[in-house]
């Protein structure tokens, strides 16, 4: 659908709506995660509040200035995996720390991207590995809806049941359906706090980065493993399942960058989207391919308008039921767990070290101040090139399946990141 605009253009209508429905997906399970970790560190309303405004400006100016430079949707969003991360390592170390961390992971996400290292470095890391991790990261987050259904059992349960039958029917609103009837559950229990204290614009606050080792160890390097192959890949991949081909140098080097800017302010990570991206690059966003640019500008502009009243959101959200945002949290993050599970198993030969690897980041495991991410991703590798120089290169590999859409294949189909 379009409309005339002055001076007889046209207005794509289904390409900003496609913006705006990708823009509010990304919002409805992440956020909770965002807030979730910054809850566990016990962060101030105005660092909370900050995080928010950095994540929702730089994926904003990131969308806007992308599209409108490639002449393509390009959908960029904030790290699922990242959060996930924070969520257990975020109160082992200082915020500021933290933030030296996000600060040198943005630049090493930077450097390898830009320079078009990242895909040679990536092919040398076992890929069940770095799946086994982020799903052992994630492992939490699915086990924690049954755990809500337990406490909560008419609140999760509902929410959970709304999740699936929105699965079958609407998928695409899967996670907004979970939240639309966890909040009408809430409200209707009177569980729902609908006070907004200390609500109105988002201000940016400073945080001085300090760096230590023990931050960039158990947050800087498992975030970027996990961002690297968790959002730049599939995210590239989707833009070229709909046949764009934007420079891949450009598009993950300026995420990057951002990132590194905004990491002051709370930013753990900007990186090009999967599975909202999917949303704006296919037919049902414009007919016209050459139109569907539009959709990367409305996504972005939505980021802008919503992030400058992140503090309304923090606010809005702290009055939830704990069980509310865990359930939501879990929901949204299923379809990048069985996507991690799937490519955990799917090569024989590395299947050994991909378990491990599993099971040390799943145990949550801090070991001198380091948490477990880092931990299952070494004890997988050294699992693997220790079981790799027995068996001598002898036994053939397994296929290692396809946890990204190749070129000419839909790309709705990519479940890492958002």
């Amino acid at each position: 659908m379009t409309t005339h605009i002055s001076g007889g253009r046209r207005l794509p209508w289904t390409a900003v709506t496609a913006g705006i429905v990708a823009m509010t997906v990304s919002y409805a399970g992440p956020l909770a995660i965002i807030l979730a970790a910054a809850d566990a560190a016990g962060l101030s309303a105005a660092e909370s509040s900050s995080w928010v405004w950095a994540v929702s400006i730089g994926a904003g100016l990131t969308c806007v200035g992308l599209s409108l430079w490639s002449r393509a949707p390009i959908i960029t969003a904030f790290s699922t995996p990242g959060a996930a991360i924070l969520v257990t390592a975020l109160p082992q170390h200082g915020y500021a720390e933290a933030v030296g961390a996000f600060v040198v992971a943005g630049v090493a996400a930077t450097v390898l991207t830009a320079t078009g290292v990242f895909t040679r470095v990536l092919a040398k890391i076992p890929e069940g590995v770095v799946s086994a991790m982020l799903a052992g990261i994630l492992f939490s987050f699915g086990t924690g809806i049954f755990t809500s259904v337990r406490s909560a059992p008419l609140l999760a349960g509902g929410m959970l049941l709304g999740y699936l039958l929105a699965r079958r029917f609407l998928p695409t609103y899967a996670v907004v359906c979970a939240l639309a009837v966890g909040l009408a559950v809430a409200g209707a229990t009177g569980g729902l706090d609908v006070a907004v204290p200390g609500a109105g614009l988002a201000l940016p606050h400073l945080t001085v980065p300090e760096f230590s080792v023990g931050a960039l160890v158990g947050i800087g390097v498992p975030m970027l493993v996990a961002t690297l192959a968790g959002q730049y890949a599939p995210g590239m991949a989707v833009l070229r399942a709909d046949g764009y081909t934007p420079d891949e140098r450009v598009v993950c080097g300026t995420t990057g960058a951002v990132s590194v800017l905004l990491a002051p302010f709370g930013s753990h990570a900007i990186n090009p989207a999967a599975i909202t991206a999917a949303i704006c690059t296919g037919p049902d966003a414009h007919p016209d391919p050459a139109r569907r640019w539009v959709a990367g500008v409305s996504c972005g502009v939505g980021y802008l308008v919503v992030g400058c009243f992140g503090s309304t959101l923090v606010a809005l959200f702290t009055g939830l039921p704990g069980a509310l945002v865990a359930t939501l949290a879990g929901v949204a993050l299923l379809g990048a767990l069985s996507g991690s599970l799937v490519r955990t198993v799917a090569d024989e030969r590395g299947r050994e070290a991909a378990v491990v690897t599993f099971l040390a980041t799943a145990s949550g495991v801090t070991i001198g101040g380091v948490g477990s991410p880092f931990w299952g991703l070494l004890a997988g590798l050294l699992t693997y090139f220790l079981v790799e120089a027995r068996r001598g290169g002898d036994e053939p590999t397994a296929p290692a399946g396809d946890p990204e859409p190749a070129a000419g294949t839909t790309g709705k189909t990519a479940a890492a990141g958002r």
